[in-house]
């Protein structure tokens, strides 16, 4: 089994959502051979020297714990911990991915990605997503101290949350134009991705070739989503509190 999970958006605001990874981690995931998560694992994360919050501590001990019992897992970065970094990664054993990444196994091939980057229609992310990309903006962003990284995140949350408010759709979808021009690129695989909170499955058809697109569910408070490849399928599972499980 390869489970596919993205868009946690962890955080010490995320006491549920919190919960029901741990749960996830030292339970379902351990049926898996292989878990990928696609990105946004944390609402923030401000640089690899901040591990030794305790937070960030007991999330990094449960992933290192579910890589002993044999689960290989890689990480790939998202819109909001774009800064995870190989430090994170061996801290807690996990294999930071590329994006977009190329997962063939022996029955199938897939594309995997966050998502955010074939959201062109959505200019001022895009426009802010360039910016923040940059080595130079990084390295500038990194050389200041955590408390005043800490303040610039939250103030980036609370403009992120204002714009989201007057928008009617709050995530921008992809640009069908360019997902098609990206299936094409890579040779037709199944897409799964994250980023836009839009579960679903998308059917496209690129030169004649029919192709599928999975979204990944975000993750609330009493209940979070992963996909399931077996071999010959995938399948939606949910993830909830124990008092609700069967």
């Amino acid at each position: 089994m390869i489970f596919f999970l993205s868009d946690l958006h962890l955080s010490p605001r995320s006491s549920g959502a919190t919960c029901l990874f741990l749960d996830f981690l030292s339970g379902p995931a351990r049926h898996a051979r292989q878990l990928y998560i696609l990105g946004d694992l944390f609402e923030t994360w401000i640089g690899d020297d901040d591990l030794s919050d305790p937070y960030h501590a007991k999330i990094v001990a449960a992933l290192q714990s579910t890589a002993a019992a044999g689960i290989w897992i890689g990480i790939m970065q998202g819109n909001r911990d774009f800064l995870l970094g190989e430090t994170f990664a061996a801290a807690s054993a996990c294999h930071l991915l590329s994006d977009p990444y190329i997962l063939s196994t022996a029955e199938w091939q897939f594309i995997l990605s966050h998502g955010d980057a074939l959201c062109l229609d959505d200019h001022d992310y895009m426009a802010f997503r360039d910016q923040v990309r940059t080595p130079h903006w990084q390295a500038e962003f990194l050389a200041k101290p955590l408390r005043e990284r800490r303040a610039i995140a939250a103030h980036m949350r609370q403009v992120s949350a204002a714009s989201q408010r007057d928008q009617v759709t709050p995530y921008t979808d992809l640009n069908l134009a360019a997902t098609d021009d990206f299936l094409r690129q890579h040779g037709y695989p199944t897409f799964i991705h994250g980023h836009t909170h839009q579960p679903a499955r998308h059917d496209h058809i690129v030169d004649g070739i029919h192709v599928e697109r999975w979204v990944l569910a975000d993750w609330h408070e009493t209940r979070g989503e992963y996909l399931a490849w077996d071999g010959a399928a995938l399948t939606r599972h949910a993830v909830l509190p124990t008092e609700q499980q069967a």
